[in-house]
C-alpha cells in the first residue's frame, strides 16, 4: 500500500541546514505552484546543489550582485533567474543566512495540474516530459522572475509552497556531476552535486558542458 504524501509545509528550518543535506532531502517533496489559471503541485525527482562562495559553479562565487541577491538569504525563498534570453531557472535558497546557498530545481512529475502544465508545455511528448529539466520545469509551473524572493515558507496565501510529502529512502538516491557545468564546477570527482531519484522516467539526462560559439 502506498502512503499518502504529508501536505504539512516545510518549515524554515528545514531549510536552514547545508546545501548538501537539504538539496538531497528535497527529493520527493512536493513543489504547489499556485496561479490565477489554477494549481499546479510537483514531485521533486532530481536537483542540484550550489553552495556558494565555495563554488565556482554558483551564480554566487564571486560575490554579490542585483541578480544574485536572494540567494544571500534568508533562507526559504526563492531564486529564480534568466538564462541565454530564453528560459527561467527556479532555486530554493537554503543554509545561514548570508551564505549564498541554493538548490536548482531540475525535474519533477507534475502529480496534480497536468491539464494546466500540458498548456504551458506544448512540445511535451508525454506528461513524462512536462517538467523534465530546468527551464521545463519553470515552464511547466509558470515561473519567470516576478517569483523571486518569493519567501515559499510564508504563511497564509503564496504562489509557491514546499510540502512534505514522501521523502526518499537514502539507498533510492544517486548523485553525479552537474549538467552542463564548465571547469571545476563540473567535475563529478569535486562536486557530485546532481542529486536525483533512481530509475525515475521525469529524471532529465545528464549533459556535459559545451562551450556555445560566438556567431560570425
Amino acid at each position: 500500500m502506498i502512503a499518502t504524501p504529508d501536505r504539512t509545509p516545510l518549515p524554515r528550518d528545514f531549510f536552514d541546514r547545508p546545501v548538501l543535506e537539504v538539496a538531497p532531502d528535497l527529493l520527493g517533496r512536493l513543489l504547489v505552484r499556485t496561479t490565477p489559471d489554477g494549481p499546479i503541485t510537483l514531485r521533486l525527482t532530481e536537483v542540484e546543489a550550489y553552495d556558494g562562495p565555495n563554488d565556482p559553479g554558483s551564480h554566487a562565487y564571486r560575490g554579490r550582485t542585483p541578480r544574485n541577491d536572494v540567494m544571500f538569504g534568508p533562507p526559504g525563498h526563492v531564486y529564480v533567474y534568466f538564462t541565454y534570453g530564453m528560459w527561467h531557472c527556479m532555486n530554493l535558497v537554503c543554509g545561514p543566512d548570508g551564505q549564498a546557498c541554493a538548490v536548482l530545481l531540475r525535474a519533477g512529475e507534475i502529480v496534480e495540474g497536468a491539464e494546466l502544465a500540458r498548456t504551458r508545455r506544448l512540445s511535451a511528448r508525454n506528461d513524462k516530459e512536462l517538467a523534465k529539466g530546468p527551464a521545463r520545469l519553470a515552464t511547466a509551473l509558470g515561473v519567470d522572475r516576478a517569483l523571486d524572493g518569493t519567501d515559499a515558507c510564508a504563511t497564509g496565501e503564496t504562489p509557491l509552497r514546499v510540502l512534505t510529502g514522501t521523502a526518499v529512502p537514502s539507498d533510492q538516491v544517486r548523485n553525479g556531476p552537474r549538467t552542463g557545468v564548465s571547469g571545476d564546477g563540473g567535475n563529478g570527482d569535486i562536486h557530485p552535486w546532481r542529486y536525483w531519484i533512481a530509475d525515475d522516467p521525469t529524471v532529465s539526462p545528464y549533459r556535459a558542458h559545451v562551450p556555445r560559439r560566438r556567431r560570425s
